[in-house]
């Protein structure tokens, strides 16, 4: 039997330490690929009573979803949100610039979703849907970041989106969005949610969760790191002493 040079035996562990490294990073990272998503069909600027679809995810373990806050665009106020349906025993309350559905934790680890009828949509090219995710356990996540490309991808806290398709011919604002003089009408619910913040005063939050999503990939990269830097030098001396052989 012919035997394996020192050299391709340690090429090819340091290969296998190697990839095993890199599937402990993108696990660590997975966690920040989640979002929460919004889609309607056939979304169209001025289209009336539009089911917009919400699904989040679920980055908890430990707790199940709760709430979910959503902070209205321009063009769209509280008093023209209806619930359609969603997690059992869940309602919908109006606040002044938002509407919120919770109530009963959904089962740790599963997504929450839930639909609304909007009575009609601004005439605009897209819609920004910021948005806070309250768990059992207090825990909130924010997305409330704006995207810059105008890929459909979803960023580290990137808020949900949906662009719509221009106006059909011969639409126009029906009289109730007109009226913009009020922020809600006398028939909203409305509450003041705790532990929330609007997403344009919690900039620091939002800055410290990216940077609790990001900061454990930070001691795993360095492992990854030390690991080559150790098992670079050890091949190198192997081969070097198996070349002055």
């Amino acid at each position: 039997m012919t035997k394996r040079p020192a050299q391709v035996c340690t090429a090819r562990r340091w290969t296998a330490l190697t990839a095993t490294a890199v599937a402990a990073v993108l696990a660590a990272a997975a966690p920040a690929f989640a979002h929460v998503e919004v889609t309607a069909k056939d979304a169209r600027a001025l289209a009336t009573d539009v089911r917009l679809e919400f699904m989040a995810e679920s980055e908890s373990a430990s707790a199940g979803i709760t709430k979910l806050q959503v902070f209205l665009p321009d063009g769209i106020k509280p008093a023209d949100v209806t619930y359609a349906d969603g997690p059992k025993d869940w309602k919908l309350t109006r606040e002044e610039r938002t509407f919120t559905v919770s109530g009963p934790a959904v089962a740790t680890g599963k997504d929450a979703e839930f639909a609304v009828t909007i009575r009609q949509l601004p005439n605009t090219e897209s819609l920004v849907l910021k948005t806070l995710q309250t768990y059992s356990d207090g825990r909130i996540d924010r997305w409330i970041e704006r995207e810059e490309s105008t890929g459909h991808g979803h960023g580290n806290a990137a808020a949900p989106r949906l662009d719509l398709k221009p106006a059909a011919a011969r639409v126009s604002p029906s009289a109730t969005a007109k009226d913009t003089s009020s922020p809600s009408s006398s028939s909203a619910t409305t509450q003041t949610p705790s532990n929330t913040a609007g997403p344009d005063t919690d900039r620091k939050d939002a800055a410290a969760q990216r940077d609790d999503a990001t900061s454990p990939l930070l001691p795993v990269a360095l492992g990854v790191l030390a690991l080559a830097a150790v098992g670079g030098g050890i091949w190198w001396r192997r081969r070097s002493a198996a070349t002055r052989r």
